[in-house]
């Protein structure tokens, strides 16, 4: 089994534009290595909006390169437009699974329907990092309905296999690098042991309820840093508990992160910056 390296605690929480509310629950700015493949957690919510009139709430347009956002709305619902062209609405149990590659330029608010309603509000947001060789390719872009997403039950629970495989289950996203990605949700006083392959990186982050990993105990946007040795991972449920599982394939690369670029070297960081400025990453169609 893999066993509890050590509980990564929640810090403040800051807004993102006047949409998101989050805490960062991990980022590359600490221990790449340990967390490779991936870069950042932002868990935004659980947060109650009031309606609003006029323009959705949100961030506007923004650039990425090297690296792929996943953002996973469990209340409320977000649209997403790109300068590839892509966009759409995502809401409860749906993903948008967004490949920056060698440069994209995008924006998330509030969908205008939502904004007007208001209500409840949670998501997360994963940003995954892509191999050296595949940072330059071209933006990509996967829109996945919960419909899509297939469900493996479980002895005390149940999970939705996003991206990767649980048993013999696979995950609809595509991914450059082995990596895992399931919403498990967990019968209070459950105990199970979920199939963590060994080699890989994993994480068990908190939604919502309580979780117990070798004797520690869990809560709300807490993330349990597993080692990378061993097969599974045992947990008991203290009560029903909505949990993101997180494993993948380390990349054995330099991470070298600026805002939204996450190459291999300054000098990659330095020509993102060049190639956003001279207007490389495309443009957002007028709306």
């Amino acid at each position: 089994m893999k066993t509890l390296r050590n509980v990564i605690q929640p810090p403040a929480g800051h807004w993102v534009g006047d949409g998101f509310p989050v805490r960062s629950l991990f980022s590359y700015h600490g221990d790449t290595k340990s967390i490779s493949p991936f870069l950042l957690f932002d868990y935004a919510g659980p947060h109650v909006f009031q309606s609003k009139e006029g323009a959705p709430r949100g961030v506007g347009e923004h650039p990425h390169r090297g690296f792929e956002t996943v953002t996973i709305v469990y209340d409320g619902e977000v649209s997403h437009q790109d300068s590839t062209g892509s966009g759409g609405t995502i809401g409860p149990g749906d993903v948008q699974w967004m490949t920056a590659g060698g440069g994209i330029i995008h924006e998330e608010f509030h969908s205008p329907g939502y904004s007007k309603s208001g209500g409840p509000f949670r998501m997360v947001q994963l940003w995954v990092n892509l191999p050296a060789k595949d940072k330059g390719v071209p933006p990509a872009y996967q829109a996945i309905t919960d419909a899509e997403i297939p469900v493996v039950t479980f002895e005390g629970g149940r999970a939705r296999i996003i991206a990767g495989a649980f048993d013999d289950t696979n995950g609809p996203a595509k991914t450059f690098t082995p990596v895992n990605l399931w919403d498990v949700r967990l019968d209070a006083g459950a105990e199970a042991v979920l199939p963590l392959p060994a080699g890989h990186n994993s994480m068990v982050a908190v939604l919502s309820g309580h979780i117990t990993i070798d004797g520690t105990g869990l809560g709300e946007a807490e993330v349990a840093h597993l080692s990378t040795d061993g097969e599974g991972v045992r947990l008991q449920a203290d009560g029903e508990s909505m949990i993101l599982v997180m494993t993948g394939e380390p990349i054995d690369e330099p991470v070298v992160g600026y805002g939204p670029f996450v190459m291999t070297s300054k000098d990659e960081i330095r020509q993102a910056i060049e190639d956003f400025n001279a207007g490389r990453f495309g443009q957002m169609a007028a709306t």
